[in-house]
C-alpha cells in the first residue's frame, strides 16, 4: 500500500509564470519557486543554470552564455528551452526518477490559444508527466485566494503577473468574463529603465529596475516622508558607472502609465460585467493577487476608482499553484474546473 500511496503523492502543479515557476507537490505543498530563466552556452547548445542561478547571470554573461526567458507575456516563445526548463525543475524536486510518472496541472493565462496550450502539454508529457491537465490562471488564481468559486455569486480576481494581468469574474466554477493584457511586473521595471534613461541619463539593468521598484514603488502617495533610494547604472553621457538618488515620487510617475493600463483593464471588465454579478461584485468586492498586487497603495488606488472593497490575497505570489494544487488535492471535486482535454 506504502507504494501507491506514494505514488499518489508525487502529483504536481505548476504555475509556469513569464517571471517565476512554482512548483507544488501533492501532500507536500510548494517545494519550488525559481525566475523562469535559462542560461545556455550557445556553442554546445548545454544549459549552464537554470533558475536563481541563471537569473543572477543575466546582463552579466560572457559572449557564448545567453539568458534566455523562455516565456513573454505569459506565453512560451521558446517551447525547446520551456522543456527542458520545466524538466529540470520537476527532476529537482523528485530526487527518485524512476517511479515518477506524475499527473500534472499546468496553470496559463486565460487568453491561451488552442496551440499555446498544445505547447504547455507537450512540454509537460516531455517531462515526464504521465497526464497533463490545464488551469486558467485567473481561475487558480481565486481558488487559491478562498474566493467560493463554485458558488452562483460572483467573484472577481485580478491576478498582476510578471508578464500578464488577468482580470476574471468567476461563477458557477468557471469564467463568466475574462480579460488579459499583457503588461505586468515587468512592464512597470521596464518603465523605469525608460524614466531614468530619459530624466538622468543613466542606464539601468532589469535586476536594478526590479529592486526598486520592490523597495520605493507605489501606485499612490504613502505618506509625507516619502523613502528614497540610491541607483547604480551607467551614465549615457561619460559612460561610466554612476550613482545617483531616486525618489518614491519619481518611481511613481515612472511607472503610472502601465499602472493605469491595468486599472482601465479592470474597468473595462467591470463594464462587460453581467448586471445580476455586479451586484454580487459590490458586496464582495476585488480580490488582488499575483506579484503586481503587493505593489504598495494600488488597493487604494483600485478602491477610489472603482468604489467597491478591495483585498489582497494573503499570499499573492503564490495564489496560483495554491489553487491548482488545491485541484490536485481535491481533483474529483474539482475536475469540472480544469479545461477539458480536446477528444481525439
Amino acid at each position: 500500500m506504502g507504494f501507491s500511496m506514494d505514488f499518489l503523492g508525487r502529483d504536481i502543479a505548476v504555475d509556469l509564470g513569464t517571471a517565476n515557476t512554482v512548483v507544488y507537490v501533492r501532500n507536500r505543498g510548494i517545494v519550488l519557486d525559481e525566475p523562469s530563466v535559462v542560461a545556455l552556452n550557445t556553442r554546445t547548445e548545454k544549459i549552464v543554470a537554470v533558475g536563481n542561478e541563471a537569473k543572477q547571470m543575466i546582463g552579466r554573461t560572457p559572449g557564448n552564455i545567453v539568458a534566455i526567458r523562455p516565456l513573454a507575456d505569459g506565453v512560451i516563445t521558446d517551447l525547446e528551452v520551456a522543456e527542458r526548463m520545466l524538466r529540470y525543475f520537476i527532476q529537482k524536486v523528485h530526487r527518485r526518477r524512476y517511479l515518477t510518472q506524475p499527473r500534472m496541472i499546468v496553470a496559463v493565462p486565460s487568453g491561451t490559444t488552442g496551440v499555446e496550450q498544445r505547447a504547455v502539454k507537450e512540454a509537460g508529457y516531455h517531462a515526464g508527466a504521465r497526464r497533463v491537465y490545464i488551469i486558467e490562471e485567473p481561475m487558480a488564481a481565486a481558488i487559491g485566494s478562498g474566493l467560493p468559486v463554485s458558488e452562483p455569486t460572483g467573484s472577481m480576481v485580478v491576478d498582476i503577473g510578471g508578464g500578464t494581468t488577468e482580470v476574471a469574474i468567476i461563477a458557477l466554477g468557471g469564467i463568466v468574463t475574462a480579460h488579459s493584457i499583457r503588461i505586468g511586473g515587468n512592464e512597470l521595471d521596464q518603465a523605469i529603465i525608460t524614466y531614468v534613461k530619459k530624466e538622468h541619463s543613466l542606464l539601468l539593468g532589469e535586476r536594478a529596475a526590479e529592486e526598486i521598484k520592490i523597495a520605493i514603488g507605489s501606485a499612490l502617495p504613502q505618506d509625507p516622508e516619502e523613502p528614497k533610494m540610491e541607483i547604480r547604472g551607467r551614465d549615457l553621457v561619460s559612460g561610466l558607472p554612476k550613482t545617483l538618488m531616486i525618489s518614491a515620487d519619481e518611481v511613481r510617475q515612472a511607472i503610472e502609465e502601465p499602472v493605469r493600463s491595468i486599472i482601465d483593464a479592470i474597468q473595462d471588465a467591470l463594464d462587460q460585467c453581467p448586471p445580476e454579478l455586479a451586484g454580487d461584485l459590490v458586496e464582495n468586492g476585488i480580490m488582488l493577487t499575483g506579484g503586481g498586487a503587493l505593489l504598495r497603495g494600488l488597493d487604494r488606488r483600485l478602491a477610489e476608482v472603482t468604489g467597491m472593497p478591495i483585498k489582497v490575497a494573503d499570499n499573492p505570489l503564490h495564489s496560483v499553484v495554491l489553487g491548482a494544487g488545491r485541484c490536485l488535492e481535491e481533483f474529483d471535486r474539482l475536475q469540472g474546473v480544469l479545461i477539458p482535454e480536446p477528444r481525439r
